[in-house]
């Protein structure tokens, strides 16, 4: 006898998917999950297309380079996400509370600034509690905002002064090769940067020193000249 694991298997390969809209409903956000969390992120009524934009403009400004920094990247757009999503819902709750008013004035003048002000103050104090969920909510995500991108900030700066002291290691030794005539391979020392960098670096560590000592004579050729003349 088929095992039930088997028996499943086999059924799952007949399937045609739910067929009810009670059952579609469920399946269709299923799209709308994103691979990182396996969390419905996106709701049904807004633009995936404008959340994966606004989600690759976060890795494209941050530049996340592992998967801990880019599951912190994630997570901030994920974030401001929903903090967008509850300014969109207060600012919903005041226009839906302008819609209903006009419609009950049942007058075709256009409305006034006092009427306006008037609508705005019925429509807080009909969604007093709406609005400090939102604003509890909104507080949340701002901190777990700032937690994570401070979280972000550190690992991005302890990994880019490692990559430093690694790069400057790797040029060290390239310039010990070149005085032997040898070529130099950075992955031979267990370096994952390219010799280009390693020239780039060694090119911006020399204009550095050049300058520097450039500005000890004021930048005046005359004086830079008979500084290098002193010491030829």
């Amino acid at each position: 006898m088929s095992s039930s694991p088997q028996i499943n298997a086999l059924n799952a390969q007949h399937s045609t998917g739910p067929r009810t809209d009670v059952g579609k409903k469920p399946s269709s956000l299923n799209a709308l999950r994103h691979g990182l969390t396996s969390q419905v992120i996106v709701l049904p009524t807004e633009d995936l297309a404008a959340y994966t934009v606004f989600t690759n403009g976060f890795h494209d400004d941050l530049q996340p380079k592992n998967l801990i920094e880019k599951q912190l990247v994630q997570s901030l757009a994920d974030t401001q996400w929903r903090l967008n999503r509850c300014a969109a819902l207060e600012s919903n709750l005041y226009s839906l509370a302008f819609a209903e008013a006009e419609a009950e004035a049942d007058s075709d003048e256009p409305a006034t600034g006092l009427d306006t002000a008037l609508n705005m103050a019925r429509a807080f104090r009909n969604n007093t509690d709406a609005i400090r969920v939102l604003g509890m909510h909104e507080q949340r995500l701002q901190r777990a905002f700032h937690k994570t991108l401070q979280q972000l900030q550190s690992l991005q700066s302890q990994r880019k002064i490692e990559e430093h002291r690694q790069l400057q290691q790797a040029a060290a030794l390239q310039q010990v090769n070149k005085l032997k005539g040898l070529p130099y391979n950075p992955a031979d020392d267990g370096f994952v940067c390219s010799n280009r960098e390693i020239d780039d670096l060694v090119s911006s560590e020399a204009r550095i020193l050049e300058a520097q000592g450039a500005a000890l004579y004021d930048f005046d050729p005359v004086k830079i000249a008979a500084a290098q003349a002193l010491s030829a």
